[in-house]
């Protein structure tokens, strides 16, 4: 109940910073560098060197990879029978086809599920979601923009200088040995990424405005219909009746199927000109909309 609290009350302070003047108008950037460059490596080391490696781990891998695929295909061909422009479905693509998995993914399966959700939510992220955005999610933002060019150097390049995935080939080397860290770097790792939680959702509060004047909600229906509803719902058709997986595993794979459109996935839209203003409200609106499917997805899962 504690971490449910907490979730809301952080959300409910970066609201509230914005309209405190003498807060910075742009201290959700460095928010957000705070999480990415030090509170994720942290959870990285600490917990990936103890998971235990399963073929159950397909499962969270999974929902970044068939999620992101189901996307480009559901989106492409959408956008080829209406005729949409090819900026329009890049946007679609990138912002429907991958989960917020650690900005609000690490902090809701942990109130969820407890340490044990929190590891399989940074397997859905770390081998998951950051490695499709950096190879599948740059490649599409490519082909669907006009005037750039991506090169096999540039994706590697942004892979493996990213410090999270530095951070977790460490950790995957380590566990691969089967050995750790000494307990004193694991308990400074542990404190660390116990920030993420806060920092990262007040990161949120602090982006949470909605522009009632767009004229892209119909877009922004459907982008968001798909992300929240459609991709859950392939994902408890696969893994809970196809395939027949139970557990805290299949579970915590499918609600971070669930959650709000990846934040990453909407500024790399908007630095290749795929509607920025689209994919802004994407993750704008796609956030606080989502606590409420969450909740309705959690209790689809206790009916199964």
């Amino acid at each position: 109940m504690d971490n449910i609290i907490l979730l809301f009350l952080c959300l409910a302070l970066g609201i509230g910073l914005r309209f405190i003047k003498s807060f910075p108008l742009n201290g959700h950037v460095v928010l957000n560098h705070f999480v990415i460059y030090i509170s994720l490596p942290a959870l990285a080391l600490f917990y990936i060197p103890k998971i235990e490696i399963s073929s159950k781990l397909l499962f969270p891998v999974g929902v970044a990879w068939l999620g992101f695929i189901l996307s480009f295909l559901f989106f492409s061909v959408l956008g080829k029978w209406l005729g949409w422009s090819k900026k329009l479905t890049g946007c679609l693509v990138l912002t429907g086809g991958l989960s917020n998995t650690a900005f609000i993914g690490y902090p809701v399966i942990e109130a969820l599920y407890g340490s044990e959700g929190l590891q399989i939510a940074i397997m859905t992220d770390q081998p998951g979601s950051f490695v499709v955005i950096s190879t599948l999610g740059v490649a599409t933002a490519a082909l669907y923009s006009k005037g750039t060019t991506t090169t096999t150097k540039t994706i590697l390049s942004k892979i493996f200088f990213f410090p999270p995935f530095i951070a977790f080939t460490i950790a995957c080397i380590l566990n691969f040995a089967q050995t750790d860290f000494p307990e004193v770097f694991q308990k400074v790792f542990f404190k660390l990424g116990g920030t993420v939680t806060a920092i990262a959702l007040v990161a949120v509060g602090l982006q949470l405005k909605i522009d009632r004047q767009s004229k892209h909600w119909n877009f922004l229906t459907l982008g968001l219909a798909f992300k929240l509803l459609l991709m859950p719902a392939f994902f408890i058709l696969l893994y809970k009746i196809i395939l027949d997986g139970e557990g805290i595993v299949v579970d915590a794979s499918i609600m971070q199927s669930a959650m709000a459109p990846m934040i990453t996935a909407s500024i790399l839209a908007s630095n290749y000109g795929l509607k920025p203003k689209l994919s802004t409200m994407m993750v704008r609106v796609g956030i606080p909309l989502s606590f409420l499917t969450l909740i309705f997805w959690y209790w689809i899962l206790k009916l199964i």
